[in-house]
């Protein structure tokens, strides 16, 4: 062992040696690349089903710090995907859920939680503190919360998402070397046109991939081991076994990294946290009856008998939870069964999270029903805000 190799191994003690060892081997690596990993700090935005199995593989590296950003309690529905977690956790914060399971994997790393999670008032403080920042959230505005504050931070950002059986991965560097998400996507889709991961579904694997993958670009920017992703888009096709690598350009007139920046004080900016679907309604002539209601309101038309519920879920859904006396007709079938629906009495269309309700709210009242309102939040509201006995999924 050369002198070099043995000022770094002082950096690591006997069990670490032994630990890291199969990493030390890897010339790319080495010592020093260990040494690297001990002394960064990482933070994990997201303690689901990307931030698993990326705060897993940080944790078994090594990295020093690894921060776990996520205000989230564990559900029954998470451990489909989200590994951190297991059944003796529910209903506890994922924080201290990661940190005990992340302890565990390797109690060299100190385990730092954030349970308020990420927020413009706190975020470019908050990454300033760490080396990389990997986003494993699940909707659109905390996306853009993270791309700009990581930008202010010059933080690099590790891009991760998921939908189906498809996944995305890239790197902004935030170092004026390439594009940021914004040149991605300059804005988010319109509301309801993307349903969320509780409306469409997701391959559980596919989030092992996603932010196994996550994971190994923070290693390499950490290591400076091979090229990372900066300005290169990798897309995963999970059904065909198919993986593309794009190329990604910096946009010139992206309103936050571009020649004319527009974005300039994030505790400014609108974002949209949440994951549910907004969509819009459509104009009608009858004003009467509103297109949509919240789960409270909706409540109390049922109680005053004054509305019908037109739950329009898949059956296996409707085994999991629902509200007694619903008309249930799952949404592919409605078109066909419009004779059994009443035109003449309110009728709230529901489903899981109000996205799948919208379209049908919308298709009714271009059929004439002009009493078709949609709930919004659907019967994952209703459970949270009227009914906590319903198992939520």
């Amino acid at each position: 062992m050369s002198n070099e190799q043995n000022a770094s191994a002082k950096g690591l003690s006997s069990e670490e040696l032994a630990r890291y060892s199969r990493h030390i081997l890897l010339e790319e690596i080495g010592l020093e690349g260990q040494e690297k990993l001990k002394n960064s700090k990482v933070l994990v935005i997201g303690a689901g089903g990307l931030g698993s199995p990326a705060s897993l593989y940080l944790a078994a590296a090594g990295v020093g710090e690894l921060g776990i950003a996520d205000f989230d309690k564990v559900e029954l529905h998470n451990l489909q995907r989200q590994i951190l977690h297991g059944i003796s956790d529910l209903d506890t914060l994922k924080t201290d859920s990661a940190k005990t399971t992340l302890s565990e994997i390797n109690p060299h790393v100190n385990i730092r939680l954030h349970p308020d999670g990420v927020s413009p008032e706190n975020a470019v403080t908050l990454f300033s503190q760490y080396d990389v920042v990997v986003d494993g959230t699940d909707n659109f505005g905390t996306r853009y919360l993270n791309n700009d504050a990581a930008f202010f931070a010059k933080t690099p950002l590790v891009y991760g998402s998921i939908f189906k059986f498809e996944g995305q991965v890239s790197v902004f560097a935030n170092d004026n070397s390439g594009p940021c998400y914004r040149c991605l996507f300059p804005e988010p889709p319109p509301p309801g046109t993307v349903p969320n991961c509780s409306e469409a579904g997701v391959l559980g694997a596919l989030c092992g991939i996603v932010g196994s993958l996550q994971a190994l670009e923070a290693i390499k920017l950490l290591t400076q081991a091979g090229d990372v992703l900066n300005g290169s888009l990798v897309v995963i096709d999970t059904l065909s076994s198919g993986f593309r690598k794009l190329k990604l350009k910096q946009d010139a007139a992206c309103p936050l990294c571009g020649e004319q920046p527009t974005i300039k004080d994030i505790e400014k900016e609108k974002y949209d946290y949440s994951c549910e679907t907004s969509p819009v309604s459509v104009e009608t002539e009858n004003r009467a009856v509103p297109w949509e209601v919240d789960v409270e309101e909706a409540k109390r038309l049922i109680d005053a008998q004054a509305a019908d519920v037109l739950d329009v879920r898949e059956p296996f859904e409707i085994s999991i939870c629902s509200i007694e006396g619903s008309i249930q007709k799952p949404m592919n079938t409605v078109p066909s069964e419009l004779d059994s629906l009443s035109k003449d009495k309110q009728l709230l269309v529901l489903c899981h999270s109000g996205g799948r309700s919208a379209q049908v709210t919308n298709f009714l009242r271009q059929q004439g029903f002009d009493k078709a309102t949609n709930v919004a939040g659907g019967i994952d509201a209703w459970a949270v805000h009227i009914d906590p006995s319903l198992q939520r999924y």
